[in-house]
């Protein structure tokens, strides 16, 4: 992992990924998206990690979005599906995720918002979709369907014009709103909340949020019911209803 993407764990769970090129404003250059891979497979990889906070270092930018220089250079045209970290999609991850965005997250930069679970943005940041002001396509944006309705996404994506942070958590986009500078602590308040549930639950959790995404009723349900059982054949379902019944915080100890 080179210096343009760290990689730190403030508190026990908890690991926070930060593209770190400010000066570029976090631009998805070849070595910050080679950072990027490398992290998200760390976090993955780490046993100790339970869920990670993608964020931009300084004030102005979460992630300004492709390098178009690069592009320039490459002379670029379809981009291949390797070429961007997207969680999810072409990163294998079983954990959840939050964006907490910090300044703006144009084209590339919402892309990478949109993919994490959860998003956190501070009051002064912005998101677009700009391809159509550079030419470009966007079609990473598809699952945006699922998040807000449609006739805003096709004005967001046909415009390409910025939206506010309060018009995001408006539509849906964001979950939480922080004041300038405050951004990663909301996110971290937030993380540590998903944290409070027991680990198996919380990925079953995600895992039923996604599969409804993705199929109709009936099928989600019996997915949902086959992701659903090893939470229930874990030691963590004996213990909430224990702790609960002792009046006393669960111990979720048996993740580890």
């Amino acid at each position: 992992m080179s210096d343009a993407v760290t990689l730190t764990s403030p508190e026990a769970g908890i690991a926070v990924i930060t593209i770190n090129r400010p000066e570029q404003r976090n631009a998805l250059s070849a070595e910050v998206r080679a950072g990027l891979f490398d992290a998200w497979r760390a976090f993955e990889a780490g046993p100790a990690y339970r869920i990670a906070i993608l964020t931009g270092a300084g004030d102005k930018a979460f992630c300004a979005g492709g390098d178009l220089k690069e592009m320039v250079e490459k002379q670029l045209r379809v981009p291949p599906r390797d070429m961007f970290p997207v969680p999810y999609d072409n990163i294998e991850l079983s954990k959840p995720t939050i964006a907490a965005v910090n300044g703006v997250a144009f084209a590339g930069g919402w892309m990478i918002a949109q993919a994490c679970d959860l998003c956190v943005a501070s009051t002064a940041a912005r998101f677009a979709i700009t391809e159509v002001k550079v030419g470009r396509s966007s079609p990473w944006a598809a699952p945006l369907i699922h998040m807000i309705p449609q006739r805003i996404m096709m004005e967001i994506i046909l415009t390409g014009k910025p939206i506010t942070a309060q018009r995001a958590y408006e539509i849906g986009l964001v979950n939480r709103l922080a004041e300038p500078g405050q951004t990663l602590e909301v996110a971290l308040e937030l993380a540590r909340d998903v944290l409070e549930g027991a680990p198996q639950s919380v990925r079953a959790g995600r895992e039923t949020v996604m599969l409804a995404t993705q199929m109709g009723r009936s099928a989600a349900l019996e997915a949902a019911r086959h992701a659903s059982e090893w939470a229930y054949r874990c030691e963590d379902a004996q213990e909430g209803p224990r702790a609960f019944a002792e009046k006393r915080k669960p111990d979720w100890s048996s993740y580890d």
